[in-house]
């Protein structure tokens, strides 16, 4: 194995124990140390490939982040041609929420809320999340609203919703999402039965 593979390598063993590690205890209560134990280096390694925590959380975050968008963009394929689009969305809406991904969101926005940097990266990964949406959702819309002003608008109460109903499920792990699913239904008209 060349040289660059190991490191690889030890990159992604690192990211694999860092993910399970701040999905199963959170952000806060994992260490560098911890991460680099579970995946069984010592933490020079964690370092020589991390700035630090953040650095090491936020990729975990882009790599659940893609994974979800990935998922999202095929159900929402499917959907268009499903004929209870509804329960396609509602499916994964409850799958995403289940992965731990919006405590640790949550997790480390609240221990880095004033960073700046990371409040400008935030917002452009917000943004772009924003107009994926929009593409995905734009043929569900009526052709009258079909326009980026709209879509945009409706992407991002989507977003706002899913937001919402994420910190409230971690907080509840039972909390309903009927209200994100009814507002969405009214959102896209009735494309979406």
């Amino acid at each position: 194995m060349s040289r660059s593979d190991t490191q690889q390598r030890n990159r992604d063993l690192v990211v694999d124990a860092a993910r399970v590690l701040f999905l199963r205890d959170g952000y806060a209560a994992t260490s560098l140390v911890a991460v680099a134990r579970r995946a069984g280096f010592s933490t020079g390694v964690v370092y020589s490939n991390f700035a630090g925590k953040l650095g090491l959380a936020m990729t975990v975050l882009r790599e659940i982040e893609a994974e979800e968008v990935a998922v999202l963009t095929d159900e929402l394929a499917r959907a268009r041609a499903a004929v209870d689009k509804l329960s396609v969305v509602r499916d994964w809406v409850e799958t995403a929420l289940a992965t731990g991904w919006p405590r640790l969101e949550l997790d480390v926005a609240l221990a880095h809320r004033d960073d700046p940097d990371l409040v400008r990266a935030e917002h452009e990964r917000r943004d772009a999340l924003v107009r994926l949406i929009g593409v995905e959702l734009r043929p569900f819309l009526p052709a009258e609203l079909r326009t980026p002003t709209v879509e945009h608008a409706v992407a991002d109460a989507v977003m706002n919703l899913v937001i919402g109903s994420a910190v409230r499920r971690v907080f509840d792990p039972e909390a309903d999402i009927s209200a994100l699913l009814d507002t969405l239904h009214a959102l896209v008209s009735d494309r979406l039965l």
